[in-house]
């Protein structure tokens, strides 16, 4: 059987977007599985533009799905055309652009509010137990997205720990090579570039979460295929 994840973006470039390593690394083993993927962001202006060479914020505007569009080859979809019924799981790559454009997290810490219409697209992956991949600073949103009790990691970072515990979140500590599974809620994290200091460390995190992934997506389609 086809198996198919989705992807959600939120533009190019780890300061102000997706994390271009963690994503195309996240591509790359899930080609390596045979596992077909769609990506998707919002059509919303990004929070800020920054010169990644200096750090220094730019006098312009971009759009996050036209950023998306760099990254994924120009194969983005909107994010309001993201439908549960159509994919097996589901992957949120880290960056900063999960703290600035698919939440406020960096301006309002753990009182952040979530880009409108991410949630709506979110929940139905989790209300029928489809598997959700997180990485990098990206899980400090599951709290809101997916709601309390769930266990995640960002790694060690206290700050950003602490505010996905202030949610009601439950964060455990990780290396960066490791993943953190809750099998009950089928959410599965992994530090990724908020530990790494090299791409083969975030790479042997993030393929652990896409192989594990990928294990539930069999075991989800052999079930189907008995019901048959």
């Amino acid at each position: 059987m086809t198996k198919q994840v989705a992807l959600i973006l939120s533009g190019c470039g780890v300061y102000d977007g997706s994390e271009i390593y963690e994503t195309t690394l996240t591509m790359l083993r899930l080609d390596q599985l045979g596992i077909r993927y769609e990506c998707f962001a919002p059509d919303i202006d990004q929070h800020h533009v920054l010169n990644h060479a200096t750090g220094e914020e730019m006098d312009e505007t971009r759009n996050v799905l036209t950023e998306s569009a760099r990254l994924a080859r120009g194969k983005v979809r909107p994010l309001p055309e993201l439908s549960a019924e159509d994919f097996d799981a589901l992957i949120l790559p880290g960056g900063f652009g999960a703290a600035k454009n698919l939440s406020n997290f960096a301006v309002k810490g753990a009182d952040l509010t979530l880009v409108d219409g991410l949630r709506e697209v979110v929940q139905p992956f989790h209300a029928v137990g489809k598997p959700i991949g997180v990485m990098c600073i990206a899980p400090v949103m599951v709290p809101k997205l997916l709601g309390g009790g769930i266990s995640v990691t960002i790694g060690t970072d206290p700050e950003v720990s602490g505010a996905i515990s202030a949610q009601g979140g439950l964060h455990k500590s990780c290396e960066v090579t490791d993943i953190v599974i809750d099998a009950a809620n089928r959410v599965i994290t992994t530090p990724a570039y908020m530990q790494a200091e090299r791409i083969s460390e975030a790479a042997e995190g993030i393929f652990k979460l896409v192989e594990r992934l990928n294990g539930w997506i069999e075991e989800d389609q052999a079930k189907a295929s008995q019901q048959d």
